[in-house]
């Protein structure tokens, strides 16, 4: 692993997408209640509109970086970022991270950009990361567009079961958790112990990849972070107006099927849109999928420069 991290993933793109994800990304840091947290960004200063990648279980910026370069011909500024305990961040504690610290330091990074900057802003989840940019739109009311690849509420026993390897009926396993959570809560466990890291690509070798990678899959997260996330309760979508929302839901994602999604984004109060990509598994690199994603990141990307907000 000696090529830059989103060079090594974006050799699984097809052409032209290889390319167009060959632009040079460089890092920059952001100090958050004694973290070192690492962005990399494609600063434009005077494009139209902002992109925020958020990234999910197993993920982290070098990873997602090719999914934010397709919008790089639409001259935008690009951010994506390492949450605690994944890819260069610094974490001091990470027995103590939390699902909630995700959510604090996503809104407070949201919050503090849009005072010096009021140019509109995109959130891009993928995977977990979908629901932390929905509820950091919620929060905040700094956000235009959400586009997710997948909305799996942990309030869903279903989505829940679906999104870990536990094989325990109902809230069986985060009750289990919660059990545990007081006497080994800061114990780390691999994230491919827990998550379904072999189905995140329908690419053998790109899963392989993701699974070793010691900044993404290769990570370990405290069985707390667990407790904490399938514990969580996002605000509710029959409640939500804070943003558009735009589901780009991989159509053969073998860990997430579209479905549990889908049945989430049907309650959102506020607009919302559903684009399924044809023959992508969770993490999309296969056609057409890719291309539908990127013309919906243009469509999302444009709408957003109109509304100016």
């Amino acid at each position: 692993m000696n090529a830059p991290a989103h060079r090594m993933y974006a050799e699984f793109l097809p052409e032209p997408y290889r390319s167009d994800s060959a632009g040079e990304p460089v890092s920059d840091w952001w100090e958050w209640k004694g973290r070192r947290v690492h962005l990399l960004r494609a600063a434009v200063a005077d494009a139209p509109v902002r992109v925020l990648a958020i990234h999910g279980a197993g993920g982290y910026s070098g990873l997602l970086w090719p999914a934010v370069a397709l919008g790089f011909r639409e001259n935008v500024d690009a951010t994506a970022i390492d949450l605690p305990l994944y890819g260069r961040t610094i974490e001091p504690a990470p027995g103590g991270v939390r699902y909630d610290d995700w959510v604090d330091l996503l809104c407070d990074l949201v919050r503090q950009q849009a005072e010096v900057d009021d140019r509109p802003l995109v959130l891009f989840g993928a995977s977990m990361g979908g629901m932390l940019a929905y509820e950091v739109a919620a929060r905040t009311g700094a956000v235009t567009h959400v586009v997710a690849t997948c909305l799996l509420d942990p309030a869903d026993p279903a989505a829940l079961a679906t999104a870990t390897r536990w094989n325990l009926p109902g809230r069986s396993g985060p009750r289990l958790l919660r059990w545990l959570h007081p006497v080994c809560g800061r114990f780390r466990v691999p994230i491919r112990w827990i998550a379904h890291m072999d189905k995140m690509s329908r690419d053998p070798e790109l899963s392989r990849l993701c699974a070793a990678d010691p900044q993404g899959g290769g990570a370990r997260v405290p069985l707390g972070f667990l407790s904490s996330f399938a514990d969580y309760r996002h605000t509710r979508p029959e409640n939500f107006t804070a943003a558009q929302i735009t589901l780009v839901h991989p159509a053969a994602d073998e860990w997430t099927p579209p479905e549990l999604s889908i049945r989430f984004l049907e309650r959102i109060a506020g607009r919302s849109e559903i684009v399924l990509l044809g023959n992508c598994g969770h993490l999309p690199v296969e056609e057409p999928g890719l291309t539908q994603l990127a013309a919906a990141v243009r469509t999302v990307l444009a709408d957003a420069v109109r509304s100016g907000r």
